[in-house]
């Protein structure tokens, strides 16, 4: 049987947009992630394109993410950031005029930031336009998430805030691809029985789920992971491949730690005079991240880009290596065509681990041309290739700490979810009571509609729980429940100070169409 390998790359990041401040410091993960990690695998796949290879890739773009790259202020607030990263660099080399081998690092960054704003603005700033080209031509399956990446087993049991969550994500979907979603990524890989119900309501034909909660599916699945199941309504679960993640995930064995890679931490923000770098950092009173680092990981010698090069293309060979000898070992054990799923974070793949990029270019390129033991497909590809699989339930379960939702859900972040349990039913009791509302009651409906799907980010309780940014986490809870419950007063109260609500939609602006009615 031939062996079918489906890499998903998994795009997400929490809707962060102030338009009342001028900067504003989270807004740079948005940039940071458009830098390094979204425009390197357009051109990738532009290359791809262009020598005529057929490749396919899965990547899952979530409606905060799409919201966020389609945004004409966030769109215009990246060139000034691009803009000024390639001042920066020009400075670097005439800084290290005197010193070649952090010359030629200065050089490498200004030649890829000014190849990134070349191919930005060859897509019209429309990063969206671009992925969407890519799946219109057959090479690349866009799946969606939940509206606001919200975990959603801790919506099971309030059916209504479910339905809005995929419902939303599906609209918005149709918004940006012109087509439905066959697919979606479960935030954080978490499912519980009964989300397969609303999938169905959505038409959507396939789901990632953890590798224990296939392994734990009722009955147990024949082929493990190895092929996808249906779930009684006829939704596909397919199962994480343990072995490919763990040589790219694993701290011990994982190919990002090589010493030879780029060291993601140390940063000229950090290392050069204050005043100097200030003008460029994401914080003019803090120091941070610029994305200029010329060290390697280790003992912090100089980066030497070829060789990191060299070790991208030798890791992508020995992954080749690793699926070829899985593959062999399926097909002689296995009546069915196994199928390996591998996905990833795609913010991994330039951003933590620089060369990741090119390590995928690397493999892809040598799949396609070196081997014949497998082929790249895609989820929708192979259901459509093989469409009779083994009927079975899957297990609770995620990819977070411990296999569910302990990340979620803890002593540093409960006091969330009483909050929203409210929120949630007052706006299912608002969606109910209004029948025919006016155009500014409609307006507040839906404004009151974002509050809560932004409220709800699986985001806001993560960061809790790592303490990288907490204070900004539970601003931003704050802020979007105290709107919301402005809005359910002002709406139950029969008066709408239409001012105040102005300046929300003015802040919150995500899901322009969203429809409050899913909540009824």
């Amino acid at each position: 049987m031939p062996g079918h390998l489906a890499l998903i790359l998994h795009a997400h990041l929490p809707f962060v947009r102030h338009p009342e401040h001028e900067k504003f410091l989270e807004e740079n993960w948005l940039f940071e992630a458009i830098t390094e990690n979204y425009i390197p695998l357009v051109q990738i796949m532009d290359g791809w394109l262009a020598d005529g290879m057929e490749t396919r890739l899965t990547m899952s773009l979530s409606p905060t993410l799409c919201s966020m790259l389609l945004d004409p202020l966030l769109q215009e607030r990246y060139v000034k950031h691009l803009d000024g990263l390639i001042e920066l660099a020009d400075k670097e080399i005439h800084r290290t005029h005197w010193d070649t081998a952090y010359q030629k690092l200065a050089w490498m960054y200004h030649d890829r930031f000014t190849k990134t704003r070349e191919t930005y603005f060859a897509y019209g700033r429309n990063l969206v336009g671009a992925f969407r080209k890519f799946q219109e031509q057959g090479k690349l399956e866009i799946a969606t998430c939940a509206a606001t990446h919200a975990l959603l087993p801790l919506l099971a049991d309030d059916l209504p805030s479910l339905r809005a969550q995929i419902l939303t994500a599906r609209d918005h979907y149709r918004e940006c691809f012109g087509c439905n979603p066959r697919g979606i990524w479960l935030p954080e890989c978490a499912f519980t029985p009964g989300i397969e119900t609303v999938l169905q309501e959505a038409n959507i034909r396939w789901f990632v789920t953890e590798t224990h909660g296939l392994l734990h599916a009722r009955p147990r699945p024949r082929y493990g992971v190895f092929a996808p199941v249906f779930t009684p309504n006829g939704v596909a679960a397919f199962g994480r491949d343990f072995e490919s993640a763990r040589q790219v995930w694993s701290k011990q064995e994982g190919y990002p730690g090589d010493e030879r890679y780029r060291d993601f931490y140390r940063d000229i923000g950090f290392d050069l005079d204050f005043d100097y770098v200030k003008p460029f950092l994401p914080s003019a009173d803090h120091r941070g991240f610029t994305g200029i680092k010329y060290h390697r990981i280790g003992e912090k010698h100089i980066y030497d880009r070829d060789a990191a090069l060299r070790t991208a293309d030798a890791h992508a060979a020995h992954f080749l290596n690793a699926r070829t000898i899985q593959f062999q070992k399926l097909q002689a054990i296995m009546d069915a065509p196994p199928i390996v799923l591998s996905p990833y974070d795609a913010e991994l793949f330039g951003h933590w681990w620089y060369e990741g990029p090119e390590f995928l270019n690397f493999f892809v390129r040598k799949a396609y041309y070196d081997q014949k033991v497998f082929t790249l497909t895609t989820p929708n590809e192979y259901l459509r290739r093989y469409p009779t699989q083994q009927v079975a339930l899957p297990s609770a379960s995620s990819w977070g700490e411990e296999g569910y939702w302990r990340v979620w859900l803890n002593e540093a972040n409960e006091w969330i979810y009483p909050h929203l349990r409210i929120a949630q039913s007052r706006m299912t009791e608002l969606a109910r009571l209004v029948a025919e509302p006016t155009p500014l009651q409609d307006r507040a409906l839906k404004q009151a509609a974002r509050e809560l799907l932004l409220a709800q980010a699986s985001d806001w309780p993560f960061i809790l729980r790592t303490g990288t940014s907490p204070e900004y986490a539970t601003r931003r809870v704050k802020d979007h429940l105290l709107r919301f419950t402005s809005l359910y007063e002002q709406l139950m109260g029969k008066k709408i100070d239409e001012a105040a609500l102005g300046k929300m939609e003015w802040q919150d602006n995500i899901f322009p169409n969203v429809n409050w009615r899913y909540w009824r």
